[in-house]
């Protein structure tokens, strides 16, 4: 299969005895044919589905948000947070009911339905931009947490070096190629999504362990009166910070990108009417998460809130077993980055296969094309997150490009274009909205941070 068919099929509900074997169903068929031996599938659980949703949208995304916090203030911050939850959950509606209505079962063949064959190659070219983005984040993340990293000039020391002092075996490079060989190439090996429903369920936990623990601490400090709350408004002072306001609108939109995802989430799905509640469910519940470890995030750290906040947990954090709770914090995440990396992986193999290979049968039929596709990737992103220095770099760009494409530019055009006359007034004048609002903010996030790469350089020379 390739996200680019868009071959239409019936409208589905129960696909418990439903026999799929055209190659706009899920990547394997759910039940043995003459071309595949495999296992019968009768459909993905709601469960599993939403953990499978909350796990590509709860990534490398919230790490970066107490640095959001940090220029926003947290009343802003907060708010901004909840609206794009509301905004990611409207843009998906509109990629659902689309797709509905042209019969189309993947982002790609929506685009192609309603912009043709360039439209379904530049859906395409964005998930692989922004997924190998996401992907390069996640490994870098996960080298900051276990080997450290360096951050205006201070060194920040990593699980390992903590624990055994510098050694070559717990260097950056060699810990990523171990994680990359032992655990990501293994993981991206499954050939059906909902395979991964149970690492999906696994790093969740993950990642409220890491919430819990934050959230812990946090209140401990609060209490003994060692911290104090911070700021609530952001602090505007020049035209300069003014603008820096708005470089925060690509990691909030990355935080959220989970589109690429829904319709194989969807195929999947046992019954297809609960997919809206299975989006829903997946936005509350990281919103929720969202909310809580920026907010307890940015109190605990405050103006020196890193951009990788994990990096932060290097500190004496001034309370009982302080040290075994710093590692319990990165450990648990860099996890739980560890389980969601296949589950972002996924669509991106799936879209660079159809862009390479249209018109060739179902990826999972093809072993060779299968492997070569997964090498290649996974040693692009090892070699990308060896030479991209920071997470908000890597988020600066796929979120101002790529990820707001795919969360809210693709969909708003897909309504606008209206090819089945199903689109109200109202849908309308909300994708305007969507279009203007990601195309002014990423547009001045982007001016934004070239003028402040441009003044901090002009004042390096000044002083040299």
């Amino acid at each position: 299969m390739t996200i680019g068919d868009i071959t239409p099929k019936k409208e589905r509900k129960s696909r418990r005895i439903k026999h799929v074997v055209d190659d706009t169903a899920p990547l394997l068929p759910k039940r043995q044919d003459e071309d595949a031996g495999y296992d019968e599938f009768n459909g993905a659980s709601f469960t599993g589905a939403v953990f499978n949703l909350s796990t590509t949208i709860v990534g490398a995304g919230i790490m970066a948000l107490p640095a959001t916090m940090k220029i926003l203030g947290l009343i802003l911050g907060i708010a901004m947070i909840i609206f794009m939850a509301f905004l990611t959950d409207a843009s998906i509606e509109f990629l659902l009911r689309f797709s509905r209505a042209g019969k189309t079962t993947s982002y790609g063949s929506l685009m192609g339905d309603a912009f043709g064959k360039y439209g379904r190659i530049f859906l395409q070219i964005c998930v692989l931009v922004n997924n190998i983005g996401v992907l390069i984040v996640y490994m870098i993340i996960i080298g900051d947490v276990l080997s450290g990293t360096s951050s205006s000039g201070v060194h920040h020391a990593g699980v390992l070096e903590g624990w055994f002092g510098e050694h070559w075996w717990n260097g950056r490079t060699f810990v990523l190629i171990v994680t990359t060989l032992g655990i990501f190439s293994p993981l991206a090996c499954f050939k059906r999504i909902d395979s991964l429903r149970f690492t999906s369920a696994l790093s969740v936990a993950l990642a409220v362990v890491f919430l819990v623990i934050t959230v812990g601490i946090a209140i401990i400090k609060l209490i003994s009166g060692t911290i104090m709350m911070p700021r609530l408004l952001p602090d505007v002072t020049d035209l300069t910070s003014f603008w820096r306001l708005f470089t925060v609108v690509p990691v909030l939109v990355t935080a959220y990108i989970c589109h690429y995802n829904v319709h194989s989430i969807d195929n999947e799905l046992e019954d297809s009417t609960q997919i809206k509640p299975v989006v829903r469910t997946a936005l509350a519940l990281c919103s929720t998460v969202y909310i809580m470890t920026s907010f307890f995030g940015f109190l605990l750290f405050g103006d020196s809130t890193l951009d990788d906040v994990l990096a932060n947990f290097d500190t004496d954090l001034g309370i009982p077993y302080g040290s075994l709770l710093n590692d319990a914090v990165r450990v648990s995440y860099a996890a739980h980055l560890m389980l969601v990396f296949p589950i972002v992986f996924y669509p991106l193999r799936l879209n660079m296969d159809g862009l390479l290979f249209p018109s060739a049968r179902p990826l999972a039929l093809s072993n060779m094309r299968f492997a070569f596709t997964t090498v290649g990737l996974i040693t692009l992103i090892f070699l990308g997150a060896n030479f991209i220095p920071s997470i908000w770099d890597a988020f600066q760009f796929t979120g101002a490009t790529a990820a707001v494409c795919l969360g809210f530019i693709f969909p708003a055009a897909v309504t606008l274009r209206d090819r089945h006359s199903i689109a109200t007034k109202k849908d309308k004048i909300l994708a305007i909205f969507m279009i203007v609002l990601a195309v002014f903010s990423n547009v001045v996030a982007v001016y934004s941070d070239a003028y402040a790469m441009f003044k901090k350089n002009s004042v390096t020379e000044r002083t040299a």
